[in-house]
C-alpha cells in the first residue's frame, strides 16, 4: 500500500486571476510594440486658409520639385486636410522644407514634423506610439498674452446697447448712454425719466451695482468685482478653447493649449521646428459680427468711403466694388457662437451654415430681429493675421518684425425672414466648401479678445532625441541595479520580482499609449524611473515576511500564503498614501507636473497589480503546482 499524499497548505490559486494577468500583457504588450518604431522626419503642408485642403495639382508640384532637387521621399500621405511627405534624414528634411515653401507660395503653410512608422497591421488596431511632448519631440513654445482691455472695452459697449434696447422697451426716453471704464450712464431729461428707468435697467442689467438717485436725472451702473472677473476669465477660456481648435484643424499633432495665470495662455506645438509659420498658425485669428444693414445710402456715398454716424462701410467678399452700409450696433458676435455646422437647404440645395448662440447672444438676436422683419442683416467677418517680415534695426542688423494686418468685408446679406432665436440659418454662400470653412471659422477661430505674442522659445529635435537618451540610461542603470540586487538578495523569489517589474514597464508603457490625449515628458520618464525603484517595494515586504514566517517554523507553502495575505493591507496603505499626492499634483499643478503625476499614479497601479497579483501567480507555478508541498523555497 503506498503511503498517503501529504496534504497542501497552500490553496490553488483561482484561475481567473491567471487569465487577467495574461490578458494584461497580451494587451498592453500589443498597444507598446508602435514605441519600438522611431519616428521619420518629414514636413507637414496645410492650407493657409482653415479648412482648406492640400489639392492634388499642389501635392503633384511639391513631388515634382523634390525628385529635381535630387531627395529621397515618400509618396505623401493625407492626414486630416494636410499632407505629410515622409524624408529620409533631418537634413533632407530641411531642404525639403524649404523647397515646398518656395514651390507653393503663401497659398500653404510648410512645417517640419516628424511622421510614425509604425506598421500597417498595428495601426489597423488603433496601436500608435505615446505622445511625446515638447521636451522630447522637439517643437515651439509661444506665451500669449489676452487683451483684457479690449475685453472690458467690447463686453461693456455690448451691455450699453443692452440698456439702449431696454429703455426703448419700457418707453423710457433718454439723452445718452455713455461708457467710461466699467461704468455705464445713462442720462435724462428730468428726475422723472430716470426713476422710472432704474426698475428695468436693475433687471436687464443684474451685473452692475446701481448708484443711489441723487440730484441730476441720470443712472449710474458700476460693473460687479465677481462679473468682471468672470468676464476675464471666459475671455482667456474662450481663447483657449479657439486656440485649441485652431491648431488640431491645421493638423498639428499632439498640440499644448493650456491657459497660465489669469491672462496668458502657452501654445505648445510639438514637432513644428519653423517658429516663424507658428506664428502664422497663432496669428490667424478670426470672428464675426451680425450687424443690420442700411439699405438707404446711396451708390454715390458708398463710393466716397465716408460713412454717416452710426454707419460703418465695408467691402463685400466676392463682389469687386460692391460696399454694404453696416450699423456700428453690433447684434451679436462670433464668441457667442457656440455651434456652427454645415447643411444644405432642403427646398434648393444651396449650401448653408446652421448657427446655435448662447442665452445672451440668442436673447439679444430675438429682440432686434423681432423689431427688423423684412430689413436685411450683414455677417461681417474679420480676419487677423501676423505675419514676420525682415527689418533692418538701428545698428543695421536685420531682425524679425512681427506684423499684424485686420481684414475686414462681408461675407453674407439676407433678409430677416422671421423673429430669430437661439438658432438661425446663414444662407447665400457659393459652394459647399465656403460654407464648411464659415462653420469651421464660427465653432474654432472666434476669439474673445485679441492675444499677442509675449514670449517665443524653439526647441529643436535633437535636443529632444538627447532628453530621451538621457531618461532611458537613466531608467535603465536603475532597472539594472535593481534586478541585480532582487537576484541576489531573494534567489527565486527576487528572480519572480525581476519578471513582475519588467512587465510593469510593458504594462505602463501600454496604457500610457491607449490612454487619448497622454503625453510623455522628460519629468514623466522621471515618474516611470521612479516607479521602477517602487515597484519591488511590495515584493520586498511580502518576501520579507514569508521569511520572517519560515523562520517562525511554517512550513513553505503556509509562509507564502501569509506572506502574500498579512502583507498585502501594509502595502495597500502605503500606496495610497502616494496614489493621492500623485491626483493633487494633477488636480493643482499644470505642464510638466502633471506628466509627473500621470506616470506616477499609473505606474503605482500597475506596480501594486504585478506585485501582488503577477508574482502570486508565477510562486504558484513554481512551488504550487506538484503533487507534494516543497521542502524548502529559495528565497
Amino acid at each position: 500500500k503506498k503511503p498517503a499524499l501529504p496534504e497542501r497548505t497552500m490553496t490553488r490559486y483561482p484561475r481567473w486571476k491567471f487569465f487577467l494577468l495574461l490578458a494584461a500583457l497580451v494587451v498592453c504588450g500589443l498597444y507598446a510594440l508602435p514605441n519600438l518604431y522611431p519616428d521619420a522626419p518629414a514636413i507637414q503642408i496645410s492650407h493657409s486658409e482653415a479648412g482648406g485642403e492640400v489639392s492634388d495639382v499642389a501635392r503633384q508640384r511639391v513631388l515634382g520639385a523634390l525628385d529635381d532637387a535630387g531627395l529621397s521621399h515618400g509618396d505623401g500621405e493625407v492626414v486630416g486636410n494636410s499632407l505629410l511627405v515622409r524624408m529620409g534624414d533631418t537634413e533632407a528634411q530641411l531642404r525639403a522644407k524649404d523647397i515646398a515653401a518656395a514651390t507653393l507660395g503663401d497659398n500653404y503653410v510648410v512645417a517640419l514634423n516628424l511622421a510614425a512608422t509604425t506598421p500597417q497591421w498595428l495601426r489597423a488596431v488603433g496601436a500608435s506610439p505615446m505622445n511625446l511632448g515638447l521636451d522630447l519631440r522637439g517643437g515651439v513654445h509661444f506665451l500669449l498674452q489676452v487683451d483684457m482691455d479690449d475685453v472690458v472695452t467690447s463686453r461693456m459697449e455690448a451691455w450699453a446697447g443692452n440698456a439702449k434696447l431696454t429703455l426703448r422697451d419700457a418707453g423710457v426716453r433718454y439723452r445718452s448712454v455713455a461708457v467710461d471704464g466699467t461704468t455705464i450712464t445713462a442720462t435724462f431729461a428730468d428726475q422723472v425719466a430716470a426713476d422710472a428707468a432704474r426698475a428695468p435697467l436693475r433687471r436687464a442689467l443684474d451685473n452692475f451695482a446701481m448708484k443711489p438717485a441723487g440730484d441730476s436725472p441720470e443712472v449710474v451702473l458700476t460693473l460687479n468685482d465677481s462679473a468682471l472677473k468672470e468676464m476675464q476669465d471666459y475671455a482667456v477660456d474662450q481663447n483657449r478653447t479657439a486656440l485649441n481648435k485652431r491648431v488640431n484643424e491645421l493638423g498639428v499633432a499632439e498640440a499644448v493649449v493650456q491657459r497660465q495665470g489669469s491672462d496668458r495662455i502657452v501654445v505648445q506645438l510639438p514637432g513644428i521646428q519653423d517658429a516663424s509659420q507658428a506664428r502664422r498658425i497663432l496669428g490667424r485669428t478670426a470672428t464675426l459680427e451680425f450687424r443690420l444693414v442700411d439699405n438707404s445710402v446711396s451708390s454715390a456715398r458708398l463710393r466716397t468711403g465716408v460713412a454717416p454716424p452710426g454707419l460703418e462701410f465695408f467691402p463685400f467678399k466676392g463682389q469687386e466694388g460692391r460696399i454694404v452700409a453696416l450699423s456700428k450696433s453690433k447684434i451679436a458676435t462670433g464668441d457667442q457662437v457656440i455651434d456652427a455646422r454645415m447643411g444644405f437647404d432642403q427646398q434648393n440645395g444651396s449650401p448653408e451654415v446652421n448657427v446655435t448662440l448662447d442665452g445672451d447672444g440668442a436673447k439679444r438676436m430675438q429682440r432686434i430681429t423681432g423689431k427688423n422683419v423684412g430689413n436685411p442683416m450683414g455677417v461681417l467677418f474679420i480676419e487677423t493675421k501676423t505675419d514676420v517680415q525682415k527689418t533692418t534695426d538701428a545698428d543695421g542688423n536685420t531682425v524679425d518684425k512681427m506684423v499684424s494686418t485686420t481684414d475686414k468685408y462681408v461675407i453674407n446679406v439676407a433678409t430677416i425672414q422671421d423673429t430669430l432665436g437661439s438658432r438661425f440659418r446663414i444662407t447665400g454662400l457659393d459652394n459647399p466648401a465656403e460654407a464648411s470653412e464659415l462653420a469651421l471659422l464660427l465653432r474654432a477661430g472666434s476669439l474673445a479678445a485679441p492675444v499677442s505674442i509675449v514670449e517665443e522659445r524653439t526647441v529643436g529635435p535633437s535636443l529632444g532625441a538627447e532628453n530621451i537618451e538621457a531618461g532611458l540610461k537613466s531608467m535603465a542603470l536603475g532597472l539594472v541595479l535593481v534586478l541585480i540586487f532582487m537576484v541576489v538578495w531573494y534567489k527565486v523569489f527576487g528572480l519572480v520580482a525581476n519578471v513582475a517589474l519588467l512587465g510593469n514597464l510593458v504594462i505602463i508603457v501600454g496604457i500610457m499609449s491607449l490612454i487619448p490625449g497622454a503625453t510623455l515628458t522628460l519629468p514623466g520618464i522621471a515618474g516611470i524611473v521612479l516607479t521602477v525603484g517602487m515597484a519591488v517595494d511590495a515584493n520586498v515586504l511580502i518576501f520579507e515576511r514569508v521569511k520572517e514566517d519560515l523562520r517562525r517554523g511554517l512550513k513553505p507553502l503556509q509562509a507564502i500564503e501569509e506572506g502574500y495575505g498579512k502583507a498585502f493591507t501594509t502595502i495597500l496603505d502605503a500606496n495610497i498614501t502616494t496614489l493621492i499626492v500623485a491626483v493633487i499634483l494633477f488636480a493643482a499643478g499644470t505642464g510638466s507636473v502633471q506628466g509627473f503625476a500621470v506616470t506616477l499614479f499609473i505606474g503605482i497601479l500597475t506596480s501594486m497589480f504585478t506585485s501582488i497579483i503577477g508574482t502570486r501567480a508565477m510562486v504558484e507555478m513554481i512551488y504550487g503546482r506538484g503533487a507534494r508541498a516543497p521542502a524548502k523555497l529559495s528565497i
